[in-house]
């Protein structure tokens, strides 16, 4: 399979070592191994920590020199280097509309056609199982856009605005915890339907955006500014959150939302306000906070 220049699989058809390298994803503990995995990135042992980070950073190339501390023994848990912050500046704004909100590659961009969204090459599913069956929710996406976007472990994981919106509601979406790598995604039908996720709705100038945090296997935790962390501990059932009055919050464009441990997924929702994404905004691009998406 040809390689981005992200060094992630591009998003092709299914193939069946893709279907068996997936298989034992149905078979594992999901939840258990994420929950071993959050309490070792949060490990405050000198010698495991540093030699967990140098892992990741030799394995993933990581770029230290962007962020706002180079030094990989300055911090006290894999965690703490993982959501690390970056140098002011090193992630300009765009002047632009929409902005990317993460660093990661596109998996797929488009239009919302027939309530359905494109997961891989062949394979679509609906906005409405997106969003963990918010109707009502669902119908202000009819004629939108969508993008999909990859984290991989070398990508800065903070979560940013990609416009200046209105917190609306937040839902948590329970389910699986499958890896969410270009290879799942081409073999596990309904992945981002089907795994863990938190529904983040904000109003803008330009109408109704959706972001969805996708969890995955591994993924410790995913949290907001304004909650903190959501994830663990894991729920059985949909919950939701709403505000308004005091409880209203405006994110401005390029202001944190929120972030992912290990690497993980956003989807975004636009609905027919919003202009289309411009030509280059397609699958497999590798794409940076702040860059114009329109």
């Amino acid at each position: 399979m040809a390689k981005n220049t992200a060094g992630d699989e591009q998003i092709g058809e299914v193939s069946l070592w893709d279907k068996i390298v997936t298989l034992p994803q149905y078979l594992i503990p999901q939840h258990m191994l994420s929950m071993l995995m959050y309490r070792m990135t949060r490990c405050e042992q000198v010698w495991f920590k540093n030699a967990f980070i140098r892992f990741i950073t030799s394995q993933y190339q990581v770029n230290m020199a962007e962020a706002a501390d180079a030094d990989l023994t300055t911090y006290p848990s894999f965690n703490a280097f993982f959501t690390r912050l970056l140098k002011d500046g090193v992630r300009p704004i765009a002047d632009s509309e929409i902005v990317s909100p993460v660093d990661g590659v596109v998996s797929q961009a488009g239009p919302v056609i027939s309530g359905q969204i494109v997961q891989a090459k062949g394979q679509e599913y609906s906005v409405l199982s997106l969003l963990g069956g918010d109707d009502a929710l669902t119908t202000e996406f009819v004629g939108g856009q969508f993008a999909t976007i990859y984290l991989s472990p070398k990508d800065y994981h903070r979560i940013h605005m990609p416009i200046t919106g209105k917190l609306r509601k937040m839902r948590y979406v329970p389910g699986k915890l499958f890896s969410v790598s270009p290879r799942t995604a081409r073999a596990v039908p309904d992945l981002f339907a089907r795994n863990e996720r938190v529904v983040v709705t904000f109003d803008t100038t330009i109408g109704p955006m959706v972001m969805v945090l996708v969890g995955a296997i591994f993924v410790g935790s995913m949290a907001t500014v304004w909650s903190g962390q959501i994830t663990p501990s894991y729920g059985k059932v949909v919950q939701q959150w709403t505000y308004d009055g005091e409880q209203a919050i405006t994110l401005e464009q390029g202001q944190e939302m929120g972030r992912f441990n290990m690497g993980s997924t956003v989807v975004l929702l636009f609905g027919d306000q919003a202009r289309g994404f411009n030509a280059q905004i397609d699958a497999d691009l590798p794409i940076q906070l702040g860059h114009s998406m329109v």
